[in-house]
């Protein structure tokens, strides 16, 4: 690529801060997942976008993963990417485990299968067309994009809450 048209894609890169968070009520149980997306221009947000969705039975951990992966997916183009998370086992498992379980089979340090192998495997995949920096941000602790991706994530598991 010449100079000229590396210039022109870089420009084209969206810069993107993603919120997610997951709630569950029982673990497991009835849960739901929840998007913040903010697209940048020059330091000031474009657009703003909220994703959310659930399940009848399942556990935080999947909701957490499943609102990483929605968040991902949802991006129609290559973007530049911090994703902000209060999930410890999210942010560990994709920057510090995923290279290890790959490596070893998708299996764990003790050669056991990997928990939610399926979402760690669409989670992976989903973050190869971006550039993507994963951060934890401590939950309940005032942030507003951070509440708000855990309001998202309670409306999207009430559908699915026994009446």
């Amino acid at each position: 690529l010449s100079l000229s048209c590396l210039f022109q894609l870089l420009v084209f890169i969206m810069k993107v801060d993603i919120y997610t968070d997951g709630a569950c009520s029982g673990n497991p149980g009835p849960g739901g997942w929840g998007v913040v997306l903010q697209a940048f221009n020059n330091g000031e947000i474009i657009k703003e976008r909220h994703l959310k969705g659930g399940e009848t039975n399942t556990t935080n951990n999947r909701m957490e993963l499943k609102a990483a992966i929605a968040a991902l997916e949802a991006l129609g183009r290559t973007s530049n990417i911090t994703i902000i998370t209060d999930s410890n086992y999210v942010k560990k498992g994709i920057t510090d485990w995923v290279p290890g379980w790959k490596h070893n089979g998708w299996r764990t340090s003790n050669k056991k299968p990997v928990k939610n192998v399926e979402l760690w495997q669409r989670l992976d995949a989903a973050q190869q067309r971006h550039s993507v920096t994963w951060k934890w941000v401590k939950g309940h602790a005032g942030n507003p994009e951070n509440e708000r991706a855990d309001e998202l994530a309670r409306q999207g598991m009430e559908p699915f809450k026994p009446n």
